[in-house]
């Protein structure tokens, strides 16, 4: 249960919410259609965007009114544009607050386990201020405080039996918030039953055919049909039809959102949205094959890039972007680079200084053990930047070059090459107590150094069913198909693949999925009739989820 939002950051871009002003960012519909003029632009009707501007804020306080979920605004959290008209520096991203997991009783196993990455002590949930408070322990009584509550919680947690703490935070704190909403409002719901057809009749949509436990169920739907799996990250053919090549099985997403609601949307009629900037909401993804078999894939955010000390380079040892750039525009500068010289991988590179704060991906920071993953090829370590290069068969003289105007970069703080740490969004990501004039800007001095590579991975998709300002799937000529819906990364983004802001996957799909629910609660409703065929399934798909109202 959970799907992407549950192994998600969590984050929700609502603007104008009601909390902003308070934070000292006074925000308007207006002011947000503004920014996504300039970010989004004609990559999708303006009256869609229109929509979500006027209606998030609507959304997040008719869930928060009815004890659905409760999202707290980031006091300092700047657009990731911040320079362009309509950008705020605060007040529109908004995180779940800590939601107790103990709460969903026996159901506490059917929410999506976080990533791995999301989780220290085999199962304890972090978010960014955790982080910084366990790295801080030995330094803050504050910290050692927060940190030791967090242990003893967990401790307590796994004492009872759970598998993972019960303290959640970050997309499984979202997940857990809504779960318990269906959970105490007697929602019946079914796992591991894969839909495989959607009914119509006459133009509209009727009922979906349900495969469960081996038998098929022909389900009518009162009002509609709302198909919301996750889009189609790990569906092979269309990420070779649509995404720009190379492409691998370098997605973060789960494995199992495979674009099935889509594929049966467009059975029922609807079609793929055009127009988008492109496929995919990128983020540069390093990755670790175990031993056992196991694919750790490690989506490098927030937390390493932006850092003063980390540099990133192509295969000629040169660098290519701005590291403490958007997630998103990181990969695009891949993909550019890549046209020139293999930078596809990149890699992103550092000191022994840097390693020790803060680590670099899936190695840990300060003393802690990772000598396992320099054994899986995941981390390249090496006494030398020459030695480096060699271990990862790149450009010595490209490496040390780079490195060189990197750290003369580190002294004057600034970085004419690539601007790292030239705006608000590029600081906040840096180290506020860097001693040095750009808190993104360090050098690579003390041996060893270190690297990890970068592919060109992603978060999910923005290509999806075309729809209207209700979420109503809108087929071949533009019309909606009746009683078809389509929320989450199943919509045509309505950012056109673009990433103006932190949450603006999640906060569009709280946001259209309810409003398909709106509007669904305004059509006539129909009889209801399920009926159970007690033949098994030729052609079984148990990962398969879609809502049905």
């Amino acid at each position: 249960m959970g799907g992407s939002t549950a192994t998600s950051g969590g984050v929700t871009w609502i603007p104008a919410n009601g909390q902003a002003t308070a934070l000292g960012h006074p925000d308007t519909p207006e002011q947000a259609m503004l920014y996504l003029a300039q970010t989004v632009g004609t990559a999708t009707p303006a009256a869609l965007q229109e929509r979500f501007a006027r209606s998030a804020a609507r959304m997040q306080d008719y869930l928060a009114r009815h004890g659905l979920l409760q999202l707290a605004a980031r006091a300092h959290a700047p657009d990731y544009y911040p320079d362009l008209p309509g950008a705020t520096l605060g007040g529109r991203a908004m995180d779940p607050v800590v939601f107790d997991g103990r709460l969903l009783g026996p159901h506490f196993s059917q929410l999506r386990d976080p990533l791995r990455p999301f989780m220290v002590l085999g199962g304890m949930m972090v978010n960014t201020a955790d982080a910084k408070h366990l790295l801080a322990v030995t330094r803050s009584f504050a910290s050692w405080r927060h940190g030791m509550r967090l242990v003893a919680r967990y401790a307590m947690d796994r004492l009872r039996g759970y598998h993972r703490g019960t303290r959640l935070v970050l997309g499984n704190a979202l997940a857990g918030q809504l779960f318990h909403g269906v959970l105490r409002r007697g929602i019946p719901y079914w796992l591991g039953a894969g839909v495989t057809q959607i009914h119509t009749e006459a133009g509209a949509v009727q009922g979906v055919r349900v495969v469960r436990d081996g038998v098929v169920n022909e389900v009518r739907a009162r009002r509609g049909v709302v198909v919301a799996t996750g889009g189609f990250p790990w569906h092979a053919a269309m990420r070779t039809q649509l995404f720009p090549q190379p492409t691998g099985d370098w997605s973060a997403a789960p494995r199992d959102n495979r674009g099935e609601g889509i594929a049966l949307a467009r059975q029922a009629g609807g079609v793929l949205g055009q127009g988008a900037a492109g496929p995919a909401l990128w983020a540069p993804v390093s990755i670790l094959r175990r031993p056992d078999g196991e694919t750790v894939r490690y989506p490098h955010l927030v937390w390493d890039r932006a850092k003063p000390g980390l540099m990133a380079v192509n295969s000629a040892g040169r660098r290519f972007v701005n590291e403490s750039t958007t997630y998103h525009e990181f990969v695009l500068a891949m993909q550019r680079s890549h046209a020139q010289v293999p930078s596809i991988p990149a890699y992103l590179v550092c000191d022994a200084d840097f390693m020790h704060k803060w680590g670099l991906g899936l190695a840990l920071p300060g003393g802690r053990a990772r000598q396992h993953l320099i054994d899986a090829d995941y981390l390249v370590q090496a006494d030398s930047l020459e030695g480096l290069a060699q271990a990862l068969q790149i450009d010595a003289q490209g490496l040390k070059a780079s490195a060189a105007q990197f750290n003369e970069a580190a002294q004057t703080g600034t970085d004419t090459a690539f601007g790292k740490g030239s705006n608000a969004y590029h600081q906040h990501l840096g180290d506020p107590a860097h001693n040095g004039p750009n808190p993104c800007l360090g050098p690579l001095l003390r041996a060893p150094f270190f690297a990890v590579a970068v592919y060109a991975g992603d978060i999910g998709t923005a290509i999806g069913i075309q729809c209207d300002e209700n979420s109503q799937a809108l087929d071949a000529s533009g019309a909606p198909i009746p009683g078809l819906y389509a929320a989450g990364n199943d919509m045509h983004s309505v950012m056109g693949g673009r990433y103006p802001s932190a949450g603006i996957t999640l906060g569009p799909a709280l946001t259209f999925g309810w409003l398909a629910g709106q509007h669904l609660a305004r059509q006539p409703e129909r009889a209801a009739r399920t009926a159970a065929a007690q033949a098994p399934s030729p052609t079984p798909s148990p990962t398969s989820t879609t809502a049905m109202v």
